[in-house]
This record gives C-alpha cells, sequence and structure tokens, in this order.
C-alpha cells in the first residue's frame, strides 16, 4: 500500500518519479488564466483565518457541502468562519475520488505543512493549527505567489476596466511576478442578458465613444484593446455556450441592436448575428495586437434560479452543456484565417464528448506564426479531474502535437490553487512515465526534459510572448 498522498503521489512507475523530481517540480508557474483580483494582490492583506483564505468566493467547495447536505447558511451564509471550516472538513471526508479531496490536501502539506488527513474528526485541530500558521506566517497574496513559484498571472478583466491596480502592481518592489489583465468582453457579447444597455452606457464612457450602433459597439471595444495592450495585455478570453456564427447584413444587427437598447427580448438567432459580427472584429483585432484568443465553451450557467435571485450568480450553480459544437466553431475560425486574420487561439471544452472535436479541429487553421497555434486548451472547471486531464492529453497526444502543449492555468480565485499545478504535473508525468515504461517512447532524457519543462512552463511563455 502506499502512503497517503505522499512525495510520489500518483507517480506509480521509476519514470513518472523521474520526470517530475527532475524536470517538472521545481518549475515555475505561469498562470495565463485565473480569476484573482489584482486589487487583493496589490493591497496585500493578511488573510484573517484559513475559512477567509480557503471557503470565501470557492464555488468548487459550496457545491462539494451542498451535495452532502450542508445548509446554505455554512456556505455563503451566516455562520461563524470556524462553523464554515468544520463543515467542510466534515464533508471533504465523503468526497471519495473527488479532485476536491487532493487540492485540499496538497494545499495543507504545501502552505500548511499539515499532513494529517482532514475530515469530521481532525477539522477542529487543522483549524486551529493552520490559524496558528497564518497568526505566525506570512499568508498575503503576493507572499503566496511568491511562495508558489509563480512567474505570470493574467486576471480576468473587463473592457471598462480602468486596470488600475495592474498599473500599481507594476510599481511594487521585491515582487517579480507580472500581474497582467486579460480582455473579457463576454458583457459587450451578451445581448440577451439584462443589464446590456446599461453595460453599453459604461463602456461608452470608458472609451469615450457615443454608442448609438452596433459598430460603435465595436470602435469602443478596439479602443479598449488598445489601452489593454498599453498595460501589458496578451491574452482575451471569452465564453460560450456554444461558438455563435450567424451571418446577419449590418441594417439586421443594428435593428436587434437597438431592440436590445431599448430592453425588447431578443432571440438566439437575432443575438448570434450580433455577437458574430462583434467577435469578427474582436479576433482580427487580437491578430493584429499579437495577443490569444482565449474560447471556452460549454458552460450552462446559473442553472438554479431560486439560488441566483438569492445569492447570484458564479456561486456553484453551473454545469456541463452538450449542444453541438463543431460546425459553427469551424466557420467562424475560418471567417477569420481565410482573411489571415486568426489570431492565436486557445480552444477549451467542458463537455469531455467534445475532446475529439477540438483535437481535430486544431489541425484545421495551423501555421508557422506560432508553434501549435491552435492549442487544445487545458481541462478545466468539471474537467479539471484525473481522468479529465489525462484524456484532454490522450485527446492531444493522439491527434495534434502534445510536446507543445501550452499546459495548465488555475481557473481560481484562491491565492493557495497552485497546488492544482503540481497535481496536473504529477497526472502529465503519470501518463508520460507509463508510455515510457511500456516502450511507446523513447527512453531519451534530453528530448524528454524539453517535453516536460516545456508543458510545465517553457512552452506558455513562449506562446504568449511572456
Amino acid at each position: 500500500m502506499n502512503n497517503f498522498m505522499d512525495g510520489d503521489f500518483l507517480l506509480d512507475t521509476d519514470s513518472a518519479r523521474h520526470l517530475f523530481h527532475d524536470f517538472a517540480e521545481n518549475m515555475p508557474i505561469c498562470d495565463y488564466h485565473c480569476h484573482l483580483s489584482p486589487k487583493e494582490i496589490y493591497e496585500n492583506k493578511q488573510p484573517e483565518n484559513i475559512s477567509r483564505l480557503w471557503l470565501s468566493g470557492d464555488h468548487y467547495k459550496w457545491r462539494a457541502m451542498r451535495s452532502a447536505g450542508v445548509e446554505e447558511k455554512y456556505c455563503t451564509g451566516d455562520a461563524s468562519d470556524e462553523e464554515k471550516f468544520l463543515k467542510f472538513g466534515e464533508t471533504l471526508q465523503y468526497c471519495i475520488g473527488n479532485p476536491l479531496y487532493h487540492w485540499a490536501h496538497i494545499e495543507l502539506q504545501r502552505y500548511f505543512g499539515i499532513d494529517t488527513p482532514l475530515n469530521a474528526r481532525t477539522a477542529k485541530d487543522i483549524y486551529d493549527r493552520a490559524n496558528e500558521a497564518i497568526k505566525n506566517g506570512d499568508f498575503r497574496p503576493q507572499s503566496l505567489i511568491k511562495r508558489s513559484n509563480v512567474k505570470v498571472v493574467c486576471t480576468t478583466d473587463d473592457p471598462a476596466d480602468s486596470l488600475e491596480y495592474h498599473k500599481k502592481l507594476k510599481q511594487v518592489s521585491d515582487f517579480d511576478c507580472k500581474v497582467l489583465p486579460s480582455f473579457r468582453p463576454d458583457k459587450a457579447l451578451n445581448i440577451q442578458l439584462d443589464g446590456f444597455a446599461d453595460y453599453i452606457k459604461t463602456l461608452g464612457e470608458a472609451a469615450d465613444v457615443e454608442i448609438n450602433s452596433y459598430k460603435d459597439v465595436i470602435v469602443a471595444l478596439l479602443k479598449r484593446c488598445d489601452y489593454f495592450n498599453e498595460a501589458g495585455c496578451k491574452v482575451s478570453d471569452q465564453a460560450f455556450e456554444y461558438v455563435p456564427f450567424t451571418v446577419s447584413s449590418d441594417d439586421e444587427i443594428d435593428t436587434v441592436f437597438k431592440k436590445a437598447m431599448r430592453g425588447e427580448s431578443i432571440s438566439e438567432s437575432e443575438g448570434d448575428g450580433y455577437r458574430t459580427a462583434v467577435l469578427l472584429a474582436l479576433g482580427a483585432k487580437y491578430h493584429e495586437l499579437g495577443w490569444a484568443m482565449e474560447i471556452h465553451i460549454g458552460a450552462i450557467r446559473n442553472n438554479s434560479t431560486r439560488m441566483f435571485k438569492a445569492i447570484g450568480a458564479d456561486t456553484g450553480f453551473d454545469s456541463v452543456g452538450d449542444s453541438e459544437i463543431a460546425k459553427k466553431l469551424s466557420r467562424f475560425l475560418d471567417a477569420l484565417d481565410v482573411k489571415n486574420e486568426l489570431p492565436k487561439t486557445i480552444l477549451f471544452n467542458l463537455n469531455d464528448k467534445d475532446n475529439t472535436v477540438l483535437a481535430t479541429m486544431l489541425g484545421n487553421f495551423q501555421s508557422s506564426e506560432a508553434q501549435s497555434k491552435i492549442q487544445f486548451g487545458p481541462a478545466w472547471w468539471f474537467l479539471d479531474t484525473m481522468d479529465g486531464m489525462t484524456s484532454q492529453m490522450k485527446s492531444l497526444a493522439n491527434l495534434g502535437v502534445l510536446g507543445k502543449f501550452v499546459g495548465m492555468e488555475t481557473d481560481s480565485r484562491s491565492f493557495t490553487s497552485y497546488g492544482r499545478h503540481e497535481y496536473f504535473r504529477r497526472i502529465m508525468c503519470r501518463l508520460i512515465g507509463r508510455w515510457v515504461e511500456d516502450g511507446w517512447y523513447a527512453d531519451d532524457d534530453e528530448v524528454l526534459e524539453e517535453i516536460i519543462k516545456g508543458i510545465s512552463y517553457n512552452n506558455a511563455i513562449k506562446y504568449f510572448g511572456f
């Protein structure tokens, strides 16, 4: 029997242990997609306790607690911090096979020096020990980022954002991590959502553009791209249940836009015509600026109307969609490619039924502008599991070039979530180590070192131009 989550956790062959400990383990981290707050990074405040550090805003933990029958007051309600942690500890003992169980223990080990398994019996002791470590140590955001050996963080930012804290962070001494904005235009694209008209006014004010038509929206967004570029942005990010592609005339799109600005309802096809036109303009701009375009596909958000009304969005009530994605995605990418305006693109799927779809889509639009210019993004959110990450890498290996993969990102709001990079690297070395042991790949240390270090860090730095 193996010891519980010891130094060789998941490393089940000599080759896996060698690849991880000698090549992957100590590589820096490039977190090219996350939801950390630049304001919190700049303000750099010490957390009050482990509950504030761990449970506040973490919908992964909340979902597990709800599934175990825990009352909402222990998730997002008014229970004390200690009560919330004890309920999480009680929940975690039942999360056998869930990556949350592994993430939590990696974080306890790496940041708190606690090897004790967290469960209902040990939760109070671990809560006290962790809080003692926080009291006597440095758990400020910048310190946790440095301790995790993170060299690049790309936050997720609205086009109307002032980027005030990104600018301030550039002036911080003794902090060698680049904190860069990412351009996330979802609010400008989601023409069917409540609040669209109000947001367009906000965007116009930020860009100093009077917006009276959909083309004015494009002008405003392109101006904000330039503003973000000056702040060091190299990544855009957009999220859809499916990638829209409906070609409409200018008059048709403007009619739809004016309806939305009056607060009238918009059909799905009408919305897709508007989104397509704006996305194509953005894609061409990203190409001009040399940015990478991330497209996250497949989330159905805010499924519970009851809980959305009670506690709002991004609180753990999203799930995986099952839309057909291949044809419209192909037409969207081709519409940019045919004009030589297709930027570097990373395609993320949230439904593993689409692994083969995306892994084969990559090869249609590659070019020498970048190595693996069109990337299959790492398994994320609901696929951020041992099986999900393994399946994603196998699909990319089967149908693409795994050795040029840009690797892991956290997609997280937590400053201790960098244990997920370790988890990914262990799973990667387990997979590749088995291939070497089985004679499926040459036991060539020089080449293997380049591949492992590339997927861990180097490929992303080169791809994004950090």
